[in-house]
């Protein structure tokens, strides 16, 4: 009769970094296979609204005082490619990660393995900004066809973007991870937060343009604060302690919405 001998484990506890790379791995192994999809919302809808309010709208407008003398093209430019990752960001954000518990409930099966709760949302922050970052790039590649760019500040407004995609992207993680019944919940969020942020937040026009008692609206808007930072290193309109102020902000709500989902993906998670 043999005895049965118990053998040394081999494997080990990935670190935290590792453990959110191997997720975003598994979103990379996912998306590759459907990536055409999505052509649309990663690059293509920004360009369309590029062609259409800078080259058609746009040939209307004249440079002055409003767009700071540049032409109507170069001032919408960078704030449609903010907005573009503000929309994906939000959209990223809400159903594929209620999806995560809900539905194909693959948060649950990853967690069940020794990846925390706080690394599945890592890796659901770091493939959101990488989805933003390549969106970003190829919208910027095609607007230099159409001569939107007045400076080499193309990457940072393309950096930007990601940011301020985030900072509009975690508290939605956050709200998500809070919804057992989505009901009507994230298309109130689209359609009552969303757009109106993007029509109102200096996107295709300067806020000074908007009533007074509204102003205040807008500074509140993390994509009012994307549209000035962006501007700013292209087209040079704001000055740099401004930028600055813009960029603290963004990195601020990123924070607070970070620290909100964190708490309720191990609220929700660990059992």
């Amino acid at each position: 009769m043999t005895t049965a001998q118990t053998k040394a484990s081999t494997g080990r506890v990935v670190s935290r970094w590792a453990g959110a790379w191997l997720r975003v791995e598994g979103h990379w192994m996912w998306y590759r296979r459907y990536w055409v999809s999505t052509l649309y919302s990663t690059g293509l809808q920004p360009v369309l609204f590029l062609a259409a309010m800078g080259l058609g709208f746009g040939s209307q407008v004249q440079a002055g005082a409003a767009t700071g003398g540049f032409s109507y093209l170069e001032y919408v430019a960078p704030a449609l490619l903010v907005a573009g990752a503000a929309q994906l960001a939000v959209g990223e954000s809400s159903y594929p990660v209620l999806s995560g518990f809900k539905w194909q409930q693959d948060y649950i099966a990853v967690t069940a393995t020794p990846i925390t709760p706080g690394q599945v949302l890592g890796s659901q922050i770091m493939w959101v900004s990488l989805r933003l970052t390549l969106a970003g790039t190829i919208y910027a590649v095609i607007a230099a066809l159409f001569g939107s760019w007045t400076s080499f500040g193309v990457p940072a407004v393309v950096l930007i973007g990601t940011l301020t995609g985030i900072a509009c992207g975690t508290p939605v993680m956050a709200l998500a991870a809070t919804t057992y019944d989505e009901g009507t919940r994230f298309g109130l969020v689209f359609r009552f937060i969303l757009i109106p942020m993007t029509l109102f937040s200096g996107t295709f026009f300067p806020i000074a343009e908007l009533p007074a008692p509204l102003r205040w609206i807008a500074w509140f808007s993390p994509l009012w604060h994307g549209n000035e930072a962006a501007r700013a290193v292209s087209l040079g309109t704001v000055g740099p302690l401004a930028t600055l102020g813009h960029l603290a902000f963004l990195v601020v709500l990123a924070g607070v919405g970070w620290a909100l989902a964190h708490k309720y993906f191990y609220r929700r998670l660990v059992v």
